[in-house]
């Protein structure tokens, strides 16, 4: 998975400053971590933040800032220095590269430019040392075949077990926009919602986008749904890909909640997604629109393989389909299954806590412990369906028991 890039801002010049973060904030592979006008202050900015790259601005005070650059190569050998200036002397090129920058771009500084000065670079940040690995982020889209099969309680749950970890960060991400009600099952009243990135993404940086942010006492992240009903004036999908881009930046782990109209903004989640955990239950309309929407997603490239099919509610005696019957319909094999426990997951939606918390010895928390484990990277199974296994009927199974 390609790494998102840190990068740190240092130009005195209050415009081109401001062009240059207007710039950055459409290139979806680099996070704007900081930014400063002052050169006395760029070098303890850097020790703290500790990004990827820092891009210096040298028209203002070439000196203080060769000089600059200097300082931070000394002091943070593996921040990547790329320096900027309107001029084109031969000796202030020599000094800069001298002084360790690694890359001299000409001011005003074009998009084209520096995506090409990135790519020369980006395999220096990529850390090869062997007790330095590189930083990636998993993307989890929970998607329900229709209501009630479970699907927000999985998400909330999953998103609390990886955040147990001491080195995951984990969020999520509460995409039904109109209904959705992961602030409830972690009783949080968020201060700010996914409406407030939807209003200033043209100015979205990494302060705006944490403060959008409520942290749980497990650990976990979340950006939850507008407060008001008609607050819910959706993200453009490009716009939500930008969200996304951002938070891989800084969470090891991004979970999201999908609404259950498979819109654009759900597309554009998957899309994004490594995997997408398909929940649904052994009854006819939950295995009937999961044919459905694996059929739909089928049409859009490379998602079946994303795919991961979670049978919720395992045991549950309204259902009279059993596993073996699902599976000669689905045509695809299950990742997981979760035992019922009603009862376990409504007390703890009711006092709302995550499960870890209730319940930590339950099977049906257990379950869950096992599921956040395989979805860990370099834990998921390569093995991909056999999508030439033999489909039956849709209503073969009627009148089958379990």
């Amino acid at each position: 998975m390609t790494n998102v890039l840190r990068l740190a801002v240092c130009d005195p010049n209050d415009a081109s400053r401001q062009d240059l973060k207007t710039m950055l904030l459409g290139i979806d592979v680099v996070w704007l971590d900081a930014d400063c006008s002052r050169y006395e202050f760029f070098a303890d900015v850097v020790g703290q933040t500790e990004p990827d790259l820092a891009l210096i601005s040298l028209d203002s005070n070439p000196a203080k800032a060769l000089e600059l650059t200097a300082r931070i190569h000394q002091e943070k050998p593996g921040c990547q220095l790329l320096v900027l200036s309107g001029s084109t002397e031969g000796s202030l090129i020599l000094q800069a590269m001298r002084n360790g920058a690694r890359e001299f771009l000409s001011a005003p500084l074009k998009l084209d430019d520096f995506l090409a000065a990135l790519d020369r670079v980006r395999h220096v940040t990529k850390r090869t040392s062997t007790d330095a690995p590189v930083r990636s982020s998993k993307v989890v889209s929970v998607a329900g075949v229709c209501g009630g099969v479970g699907c927000t309680s999985l998400a909330i749950n999953l998103g609390c077990c990886l955040a147990q970890e001491m080195n995951r960060q984990t969020a999520i991400i509460d995409l039904d926009l109109a209904l959705g009600d992961a602030d409830v099952w972690l009783d949080i009243i968020p201060d700010y919602t996914i409406q407030d990135v939807a209003e200033n993404i043209t100015r979205l940086d990494y302060a705006m986008l944490k403060r959008s942010l409520t942290r749980h006492d497990c650990g976990a992240f979340l950006l939850p749904r507008p407060v008001e009903m008609a607050d819910h004036l959706p993200l453009a999908p490009d716009e939500l890909r930008r969200v996304i881009s951002l938070l891989k930046a800084t969470f090891t782990h991004l979970v999201i909640d999908l609404s259950k109209s498979y819109g654009p903004l759900d597309l554009a989640a998957m899309e994004a997604s490594d995997d997408i955990l398909l929940v649904t239950q052994l009854d006819l309309p939950s295995l009937r629109n999961a044919v459905r929407l694996m059929q739909f997603l089928h049409q859009h490239e490379g998602m079946i393989d994303k795919v991961r099919i979670i049978v919720n509610r395992l045991g549950l005696e309204d259902n009279q389909i059993s596993l073996s019957k699902a599976l000669e319909t689905l045509g695809h094999e299950v990742f997981l299954q979760i035992p019922n426990d009603y009862a376990t997951m409504v007390e703890a939606r009711n006092n709302g806590v995550p499960l870890l918390t209730q319940a930590p010895r339950a099977k049906l928390t257990k379950s869950i412990q096992q599921l956040a484990q395989l979805l860990s990277p370099g834990a998921v199974s390569d093995d991909k369906p056999d999508d030439k296994k033999s489909r039956k009927g849709l209503f073969s199974f009627l009148g089958t028991s379990k």
